[in-house]
């Protein structure tokens, strides 16, 4: 029988239900069970995948090729479940189905209405696509109050009274706020945010409480009085100084026995939390610590990178050491003098990203690493640029360019129009829709064996996720790698360069795909493990 819970939040956004969501998760897996979890997007539109990264943050890629919300990212992190096309919905989805449908005369005439038609879509996404799962957690985004969210709360109030209570849970995540004039928390943005849950018909079971400091007893039995839910379901959120601690926290404020507790499971298996003490003790207690230069595009928002920060620090751990990140705007090396910002660092690496602006100073970044024997990652648009650097200034082709920023003599990087997926001939044209013209999703890279990519990976074929529309042009393979740039990677049908190296350096990898999708703290990407390690024999040298 499969159980669902639904996370909400309220008093402010940005609380933490999507690391709330896969806290919980993770620490019912420990008690054996099967969990899937899933994100309720209120925004028009139909994903995130044409949103800037400064309005939503980094645009997280499934294997099945969905373009989705960062917090997917962390569900597979902590619980290593790979999320599908069908974990994530938003409102530009929902009624871009409901409108569809009422066109091909689906509804029978009716008046197609948010109620029952817009909650009905919304309650056949939550429970589609499930085999033996024993909780699904759906995350309700946005915050409780907000008028986008209003069709998503009243689809979760209706399922959970076709289901019975015996297999629904509400949990609700609010902010307990100090008031240092005061000296106390204050608990009365909880009790509004409830009162605000309860109007539309929603009682919660239980409260995650944010707060940066211990909750006391009166102020707990006070919000559980007001709010209406028992004393011991008042659970404290408090701050951690590790992401990774917080399964470990929630289970010792009782968590993961209050939701047990709700459904009648009383003979459970008590939780293994020793993966995530050892990760976090590890995080902790490091035996030293490297500086990673990271030159892109969207530094002002590090949301815009977080899967990549974390495998950054899933290497770090694999390693034992502290991976210090140093965010550069790749514009500042565009004038003279600026690229000695990057002297100290032991790695430099350049994250995937669209668009002309900064592109003359990853290229100077790239050349730096090339010729300082700097460790050097390229992600997606920073291969590219691995690429371009070689061809101008080691190939004699001083035009190299990417057709993405327009005509160019030399397109070593251009758009391409179709490529295979399996067996499958897959086209695109820069005249389709920009969510349309993307290699999306996971796709397998013969690796050449010999090569250092070989070696770090073990293996001949790999399976990684891409999302970009450019490629690099395989016409160019055999001036490349005569400049010393050798393709170790390519698609099956030889036509896709995915990866390429340099052997006159001790550390230096291009990959087309993003590769930070697929790391966990227990069990951190191939790529990144070796990269830190680099970084950490170049430390030794500085």
């Amino acid at each position: 029988m499969t159980r669902f819970i639904f996370i909400t939040g309220g008093v402010v956004s940005s609380l933490g239900k999507g690391l709330a969501s896969a806290a919980l998760a993770s620490v019912l897996q420990t008690r054996g069970f099967k969990v899937r979890l899933r994100k309720l997007d209120p925004y028009l539109n139909v994903d995130p995948g044409t949103m800037s990264p400064y309005q939503h943050g980094e645009v997280y890629v499934t294997d099945d090729g969905a373009e989705t919300d960062l917090d997917l990212g962390h569900y597979e992190r902590f619980t290593g479940v790979p999320s599908r096309r069908s974990d994530n919905i938003t409102t530009g989805r929902i009624y871009s189905n409901v409108i569809a449908r009422e066109r091909r005369g689906d509804y029978l005439g009716a008046t197609v209405q948010v109620i029952p038609h817009v909650t009905d879509a919304i309650k056949e996404f939550i429970r589609s696509d499930l085999t033996d799962e024993d909780f699904v957690l759906c995350e309700i985004g946005g915050t409780v109050g907000d008028i986008e969210s209003l069709p998503f709360l009243e689809a979760i109030r209706q399922l959970a009274n076709e289901l019975g209570r015996e297999r629904t849970m509400f949990v609700h995540l609010t902010l307990l706020p100090y008031i240092p004039s005061a000296g106390e928390l204050k608990t009365k943005p909880t009790q509004h945010s409830v009162k605000e849950l309860l109007s539309v018909g929603i009682q919660p079971d239980l409260l995650l409480c944010r707060s940066d400091r211990p909750i006391p007893q009166g102020e707990r039995r006070k919000i559980a009085l007001f709010c209406n839910v028992r004393e011991e379901a008042v659970i404290p959120a408090l701050d951690v100084d590790t992401i990774y601690q917080v399964p470990v926290s929630y289970h010792e404020e009782g968590l993961d026995e209050q939701v047990c507790k709700h459904f009648g499971l009383h003979d459970t298996a008590p939780p293994d939390l020793r993966r995530w003490r050892k990760i976090t003790e590890r995080i902790r207690f490091p035996e030293g610590e490297v500086t990673i230069a990271v030159v892109g595009k969207y530094t002002s928002l590090l949301d815009s990178y977080k899967s990549l920060a974390e495998a950054l620090h899933h290497g770090g751990i694999a390693n034992n050491v502290k991976v210090n990140l140093d965010w550069l705007d790749s514009q500042i090396f565009e004038t003279e003098g600026a690229i000695r910002a990057l002297e100290d660092v032991h790695g430099i690496l350049v994250p995937g990203g669209f668009g002309e602006r900064g592109v003359s100073g990853k290229i100077a970044a790239v050349k730096f690493a090339r010729e300082r024997k700097i460790p050097y990652f390229g992600i997606c648009f920073g291969m590219q640029m691995a690429v371009i650097e070689a061809a101008r200034n080691l190939a004699r082709l001083p035009k190299a360019n990417s057709t993405e920023f327009g005509p160019c003599d030399e397109p070593v990087v251009g758009l391409m129009t179709e490529w295979l997926r399996g067996n499958q001939l897959v086209r695109r044209s820069g005249a389709d829709d920009l969510g349309g013209t993307m290699r999306l999703g996971a796709y397998d890279c013969q690796l050449v064996q010999g090569t250092k990519v070989a070696e770090i990976y073990g293996g001949g074929i790999i399976s990684e996720r891409h999302r970009h529309r450019y490629e690099v042009n395989i016409d160019y393979r055999e001036r490349l790698e005569a400049a010393g740039l050798i393709f170790s990677g390519l698609s099956p049908d030889g036509v896709l360069p995915e990866i390429v190296e340099r052997a006159d350096h001790p550390w230096f990898i291009g990959v087309q795909f993003h590769p930070e999708l697929k790391s966990k703290p227990f069990d951190p990407h191939p790529l990144f493990t070796s990269f830190v390690k680099a970084a950490v024999q170049q430390s030794r040298l500085v």
